[in-house]
């Protein structure tokens, strides 16, 4: 895909949580593209290296750095480190997620609580570290990725789900105490999005042709359309956008 260009990115100071893989792949190298500075966390060191050398020729390249969110200390300290190296954020992408298929009779509190960590809670603290900063300039743009799963109810998500759900009321809340400060937040909601790891986990001819019954359009939504949706809400063309979920799912209703 060859992305549309927004002079207004140029330069912009970027952090997107789970960048080394997936869906953040795509975003980091978009913004990245952009003339951004982009910094992106993961805890995937081995891809997130590979991503960092193959954009290095970029007139700003991104910046990898590893982080567990889940370690809310740790969380802390790299968003205060990056802050300090390479100044506060004018662009947060909240990315990082994981979709791990779980039955209801195998749960455990410890189990719940260490997904909702990895699918929610990080969400909100990274929005606090960048939030103060961004009060302050009074602009900023925060994207947290959402899900169109729980729009669909699938089967063995039910954490998963309530943790995406979670995440529209979040970035509604947000915009609503950040808005006043002309800091704007939005939810994107993917749908069916062809990753490598969806594409090892779940590809076959069957669960192909679920997914194309069920949009409105009979093409895969891959990550690049994704992150063509990011760089417009984090431009300033989208300077009117708050508060509201963005869907790119090829209208993807079930089968």
């Amino acid at each position: 895909m060859q992305h549309a260009t927004y002079p207004s990115l140029a330069g912009k100071r970027v952090i997107i949580t789970g960048g080394g893989t997936g869906i953040g792949v795509a975003i980091v190298e978009a913004f990245a593209r952009q003339g951004a500075q982009v910094t992106f966390l993961d805890i995937a060191t081995e891809p997130s290296r590979e991503l960092e050398a193959k954009l290095a020729d970029l007139p700003q390249p991104p910046k990898f750095r590893h982080c567990d969110l889940t370690d809310l200390a740790a969380l802390a300290a790299t968003f205060a480190e990056i802050e300090a190296d390479a100044g506060a954020a004018d662009i947060l992408i909240n990315n990082a997620a994981n979709d791990d298929r779980h039955q209801i009779e195998n749960v455990t509190p410890a189990y719940w609580e260490q997904r909702i960590a990895v699918n929610l809670r990080h969400q909100y603290f990274c929005a606090q570290a960048v939030a103060p900063a961004m009060r302050a300039r009074k602009s900023g743009v925060i994207l947290n990725l959402g899900s169109i799963s729980w729009h669909l109810a699938q089967s063995d998500l039910s954490i998963y789900m309530t943790a995406k759900a979670g995440i529209e009321g979040l970035s509604r809340g947000l915009a609503r105490d950040l808005g006043v400060d002309g800091v704007r937040v939005n939810c994107i909601i993917p749908g069916a999005v062809r990753t490598p790891r969806q594409e090892r986990l779940w590809h076959t001819p069957e669960a192909e042709a679920l997914i194309l019954k069920g949009q409105c359009l009979k093409l895969r939504v891959e990550p690049d359309d994704v992150a063509a949706l990011a760089l417009f809400l984090a431009s300033d063309n989208a300077a009117k956008c708050a508060g509201r979920e963005y869907y790119v799912d090829a209208g993807w209703y079930g089968a």
